[in-house]
């Protein structure tokens, strides 16, 4: 036998020229002490965002399901999934891509009440008020106004529950948490939970969007808490502790965008009107870590009354009355309404009782009432049946009132909004848990991707390294969270990263939104452009005045993206730090001017923009904020 193949003979039959790496014993002792050539093993850090709505209204909603809404459940989740539905109008409508999660969060109030007047429900009809609401549904358009606006009536002025039946709303709530688990599909689109609990005294919105972690195991275990049980948001705190108490599940109840609420939302004083105490703003910092800062409503960022010097300001403001339309707006309510002025009121009730009520993240969620996600100006179906698609809608009103001044109309309708969660994995538990430590962000309906980190010691070339990220992770916090106690001689460095939506606009700029309380209790902010496309730089104030430019055809609603850029970064040092003053960071970024969706509807139907609203318009996204604690 030639010397080779006998060498090979010998390799075969020793087992040593093809063994298994599998058959090599390896202990635990050995895995901790090697090296590990793979850099990704172990990486626990969020790397991931997704995006999805977490206010959503179908049938179940009396205000949907009363006023045409016929879409449901189904048909919601089906839709957000990326399949293509018939609106309520029966208009073809789909989601350019798909969302990744939706929570669906009915009314408590009476949910269920249009599908039992469409089914002729028994236990409906034995109910006096019932069998009346029965017969108004069926009496055409006229008795369904009637009705609507009775219900409108008994629970927002006189407080009452027209139609208060336990096993009604039970049966109803546990075929919905059912249905949700159904359609969840961990890793691919989540479903939460979850219904709106709304509380409108006088007509103001105090409303709250309950959402779940959990599946219909805990869940169905409840009967959603709604303002017929209480007004009093502490309530539903306690009843929502309770949740949690009882079934081991999660749940939080982020408050619904306050500048409907006439002063309320953010005024310093519980619902009974004594001054916050460090109980209550513990208890609200359990179940309000978020807060919707953008939707259908209008913006809740900042106003140019509260901000004089931000010029970007008075982006859809809603800033006439209240929820109801009955009660003017007054300057001095705007403090309490806004979410830049929330978060500096924040710092300074947390200096007096040691606990911040108002340390919130920033989400952004359409409160559509028709069952479809839409959030896009050029594919905006409305958030009623009656302000989908025409050539009238822009004509009809969404806040009736008497007074004219305070009417709300559908041409001011506004897109937004998306929340956008930095999370592992697309689950009920690990959106979830970015939810609570707030590493969520806010869009007004595109989907830009941000991402910011705040440290000691990132320095400018750490922009540029590919795991940015991992340094970010490493050494500072995330959107959401905290510094500490400065180092002698240090001011917080921000590195920031912004990508425009792949299916949209360029960016405009970055700009970084510090508030703070000085040792006087004086309360400021100023705002940075941190970075600006297209050679802009900014003075000596860290502003730019020069806009980026507008491309956009109104008589066409195009635009294109000649101006602007495709991804801005930056890296930024506080120049004014006081270490022994607390203070936030929140960033914003700015698209290019884009057609709003009234100027899409003008192109599309051959009509007249409407004059109470601009014909172009700058989405934008707001990171949550970064705290820093002296």
């Amino acid at each position: 036998m030639r010397p080779l193949l006998f060498a090979l003979v010998l390799l075969l039959v020793s087992g040593q020229l093809f063994a298994s790496p599998y058959d090599v014993v390896v202990t635990e002792e050995d895995v901790k002490q090697a090296p590990v050539y793979s850099p990704h093993v172990g990486r626990a850090y969020p790397d991931n965002v997704f995006f999805g709505d977490t206010h959503f209204h179908t049938n179940l909603s009396f205000d949907a399901g009363l006023v045409g809404t016929r879409l449901d459940a189904h048909a919601g989740f089906r839709f957000a999934r990326g399949e293509e539905v018939n609106s309520n109008t029966g208009q073809r409508v789909q989601l350019i891509r798909p969302l990744d999660f939706l929570a669906i969060t009915d009314h408590a109030e009476l949910i269920g009440l249009a599908p039992m007047l469409q089914s002729s429900d028994p236990l409906l009809l034995a109910d006096p008020w019932g069998k009346w609401a029965h017969e108004q549904f069926n009496a055409g358009q006229e008795g369904r106004m009637a009705l609507f606006a009775e219900i409108i009536r008994l629970s927002t002025v006189e407080g009452t529950n027209p139609f208060s039946n336990d096993a009604a709303a039970r049966n109803i709530w546990q075929r919905f948490v059912e249905l949700a688990d159904t359609y969840n599909e961990p890793g691919r689109f989540t479903t939460l939970t979850g219904f709106e609990w709304s509380s409108t005294p006088k007509g103001d919105n105090l409303h709250r969007v309950v959402m779940f972690a959990d599946g219909a195991d805990r869940t169905s275990q409840i009967v959603p808490f709604s303002m017929f049980d209480s007004d009093d948001p502490e309530d539903l705190w306690r009843f929502l502790a309770n949740y949690e108490d009882s079934t081991g599940g999660r749940a939080i109840s982020p408050a619904h965008n306050g500048n409907v609420s006439n002063g309320l939302m953010f005024d310093g004083k519980d619902f009974k009107g004594k001054k916050i105490d460090r109980a209550y703003a513990e208890l609200r910092m359990r179940f309000e870590q978020l807060y919707e800062v953008t939707q259908i409503k209008g913006d809740g960022e900042a106003h140019p009354f509260l901000s004089p010097d931000d010029e970007f300001a008075d982006y859809e403001n809603w800033d006439v009355g209240n929820l109801a339309g009955t009660a003017p707006k007054e300057d001095w309510m705007l403090h309490y309404e806004y979410a830049r002025s929330a978060l500096k009121l924040g710092l300074k009730i947390g200096q007096d009782i040691g606990v911040n009520p108002y340390k919130f993240g920033l989400f952004g969620t359409t409160d559509t009432h028709t069952a479809l996600a839409t959030s896009r100006e050029e594919n905006y179906f409305g958030k009623y049946q009656h302000t989908e698609p025409s050539p009238e809608r822009h004509n009809r009103e969404v806040i009736p009132a008497e007074d004219p001044a305070l009417r709300i109309m559908t041409s001011q309708e506004v897109a937004s909004g998306l929340m956008a969660v930095w999370a592992r994995e697309n689950t009920r538990r690990d959106l979830f848990d970015a939810m609570k430590r707030k590493e969520v962000y806010a869009t007004t309906g595109t989907r830009i991707r941000v991402r910011v980190f705040a440290g000691w010691d990132f320095v400018a070339e750490d922009l540029d390294t590919p795991d940015f990220v991992a340094k970010g992770y490493r050494h500072g916090v995330p959107m959401g969270g905290d510094l500490k106690k400065a180092p002698e001689g240090k001011a917080p460095a921000f590195m920031i990263r912004a990508v425009r939506d792949p299916d949209w606009a360029n960016l405009d700029r970055i700009q970084v939104i510090k508030g703070w309380v000085d040792k006087k209790g004086e309360m400021h902010e100023r705002i940075c452009d941190v970075a600006l496309s297209d050679g802009r730089v900014a003075g000596a104030d860290g502003r730019s005045r020069e806009p980026v430019g507008n491309t956009v055809n109104v008589e066409t609603a195009r635009f294109t993206n000649t101006i602007g850029a495709a991804m801005l970064s930056a890296h930024w040092i506080d120049p004014e730090f006081d270490p022994d003053v607390s203070a936030f960071y929140y960033v914003r970024v700015l698209e290019i001017p884009t057609p709003r969706w009234t100027t899409y509807d003008a192109a599309f139907y051959g009509i007249e923009l409407p004059d109470n609203v601009p014909a172009t318009i700058q989405d934008r996204a707001y990171t949550s904020p970064i705290w820093y604690t002296s």
